[in-house]
């Protein structure tokens, strides 16, 4: 048991450092929007946390990615609370992902390859969705300024997020499939 706690402990650290460094590398990450938001590898080894040790390893890791963020200077916070909003509860929604892991673990087993991946795509999904919201939040209240005239401002932030989160949502799907395709005990978490 205290393998696994220490096993616990030494991925989520690495993982969500994985993640920060996922996203400042430039060639790695895909940065044009000026209020932050990227399209990046960066929310892989969250996602891939969250499969391997559940909801509470998941939510554990994106909370700290979105604090390593903050430490190193790579937030865009404009006050305390947008930057809790998106820096701290919506890379947490991240993990949420955790929550189809056993049935991910179980398609792998199995053998059952369109199965697992429908799930993991339902697990990044929901990640991906409670992330947006959290982003989309934030836009609304301390990013009005920035919608153009007559646009309505929750338009204008679920666009703005939603260009980024899609298509990360649909390269975190692909990848971590590919991962588990081709590396299926990347799922089993054990000492």
């Amino acid at each position: 048991m205290e393998a696994r706690q220490t096993l616990f402990l030494v991925e989520v650290a690495i993982m969500s450092a994985m993640a920060l460094v996922l996203d400042i590398i430039p060639f790695l990450s895909f940065k044009i929007w000026p209020q932050g938001g990227s399209v990046s590898f960066a929310m892989i080894p969250v996602f891939l946390f969250a499969f391997r040790w559940g909801m509470k390893g998941g939510l554990l890791s994106g909370l700290l990615f979105g604090a390593f963020q903050v430490v190193t200077g790579t937030a865009y916070i404009l006050t305390p609370l947008q930057g809790l909003i998106e820096y701290g509860l919506a890379f947490t929604a991240l993990g949420t992902a955790g929550v189809v892991s056993t049935k991910v673990q179980a398609a792998l087993k199995a053998g059952k390859h369109s199965v697992f991946f429908v799930y993991i795509s339902l697990g990044v999904l929901l990640g991906c969705s409670l992330r947006f919201l959290g982003h989309l939040l934030a836009g609304v209240f301390f990013f009005s300024e920035n919608a153009p005239e007559g646009q309505p401002i929750w338009l204008y932030s679920a666009i703005y997020n939603g260009s980024y989160m899609l298509p990360a949502f649909i390269l975190s799907s692909i990848v971590i499939s590919f991962l588990f395709y081709k590396q299926p005990r990347l799922a089993e978490a054990r000492p």
